[in-house]
């Protein structure tokens, strides 16, 4: 009941119970949401983009990878924007296998790189003529004959190692016919490389190294378009076998792949998407002739 005189203010309100944004409590949780993000990338996994030739034909410029943080354990290399300082060794994991291709960040840099594991410890590595040889033995491989991969705004077929491979077919297309070889390795994991043959680049001849304890020796699957533990530091190489902390991660299978047509419209974006990539799994097949 209203007291005689007075009129009841429908609108009034007060201001006292407006409820007030608590600006603490809302970076509180940007900062936890950040952290939670971060801490994801660094212990467990993170998208990985492909800027390089030098897994070819397995893997193409654009191509977006998963990659795994834990199955080599932890090390100063894992956080995603490596700020740790250098610490020798690792917290759990095992070494990786033969076959496994991973994510390395070379000594003295914070470059990531992306390559295949060869040799491991206690192993001898030596490439002569091309051919890699592991423990003495030849690393048996097959001839596949060639293939066409599409020339695009990411893979440009521009390099010294490609020339005499640009083709055109009869709709127009470019695309590199490149020489394909499957090796098996001796756990029996096979994979396909690239090798343009004898004295294509230095790479070709290297003089037999034994991986030393907790290393690992890399290779790109493009022979002849890779710099790794074939090359020194100084010419963007791995400088020789890899210690294991500098093991970031193991690569696991692609999301989806970009061929670099795409632009600032958003009508491109489509036809941007390479087809039949997303979700092919990046570990070497087994048994596989």
């Amino acid at each position: 009941m209203v007291a005689e005189g007075y009129a009841l203010n429908e609108d009034y309100v007060d201001e006292d119970a407006k409820p007030r944004t608590d600006w603490w409590a809302e970076l509180r949780g940007v900062f936890w949401l950040v952290a939670a993000v971060l801490g994801f990338h660094s212990l467990v996994a993170k998208p990985f983009y492909i800027p390089s030739e030098s897994m070819m034909p397995g893997l193409l410029v654009g191509d977006r990878l998963v990659v795994t943080k834990y199955p080599y354990g932890y090390s100063f290399v894992t956080p995603t924007f490596h700020l740790l300082p250098f610490m020798p060794g690792r917290l759990v994991g095992r070494l990786p296998v033969r076959g496994d291709v991973v994510i390395v960040t070379p000594p003295g840099t914070d470059t990531d790189y992306i390559k295949r594991v060869i040799g491991v410890p206690g192993d001898r590595i030596a490439v002569r003529g091309g051919v890699v040889y592991l423990n003495g033995v030849a690393i048996p491989r097959e001839a596949k004959g060639m293939r066409d991969i599409p020339v695009d705004a990411n893979t440009k077929c521009e390099s010294a190692q490609y020339r005499g491979g640009m083709v055109r077919h009869g709709d127009g297309r470019l695309f590199c016919r490149l020489p394909i070889y499957r090796e098996t390795l001796p756990n029996g994991r096979s994979y396909e490389t690239i090798d343009r043959g004898v004295g294509a680049s230095p790479g070709d001849n290297y003089p037999e190294t034994r991986v030393p304890r907790d290393h690992v020796f890399l290779m790109g699957d493009n022979r002849d378009n890779s710099a790794d533990s074939r090359y020194p530091l100084a010419n963007q190489g791995l400088g020789g076998p890899v210690p294991w902390e500098n093991i970031g991660g193991r690569a696991e299978f692609i999301t989806f792949s970009l061929d670099g047509s795409a632009t600032w419209n958003p009508t491109t974006w489509g036809n941007s998407f390479r087809p039949g990539r997303a979700g092919m799994s990046l570990h070497p097949q087994e048994g596989v002739k």
